[in-house]
């Protein structure tokens, strides 16, 4: 049973930064893809930003350019920076894994609000 343990988030003002990390309990070897989505209060789960194994990275429109996925795998760990954050990107980050079998595991999400 693969399990994440997501730390950051909180509190940040626009124009702030902030970093989420997300760890696994396997070894990225098992791994297919990595990344992060979001949930704003009253809308559904999409799509922020995710890796693939060889390293590829995609971000949606409204982060790319301001957001950056990293991956430690040594640690099975994935990192999302955050920057010039804005009130729209408030929302509970949730980390997800895929396993080469493709099965899907979701972290218990992390809140981000930005406000001054």
């Amino acid at each position: 049973q693969v399990q994440l343990v997501e730390s950051g988030g909180g509190l940040a003002q626009p124009g702030g930064s902030q970093r989420l990390s997300c760890t696994a309990n396997v070894s990225v070897s098992t791994l297919a893809n990595m990344g992060w989505y979001r949930q704003a209060p009253g809308k559904q789960r999409k799509s922020v930003a995710g890796m693939t194994t060889g390293g590829s990275t995609g971000y949606t429109d409204s982060v790319r350019g301001r957001f950056t996925l990293s991956r430690d795998n040594a640690e099975s760990t994935v990192f999302l920076q955050m920057n010039d954050l804005k009130s729209e990107d408030t929302a509970i980050y949730y980390c997800y894994v895929d396993t080469l079998a493709l099965a899907r595991y979701w972290g218990k999400g992390t809140p981000v609000t930005v406000s001054s």
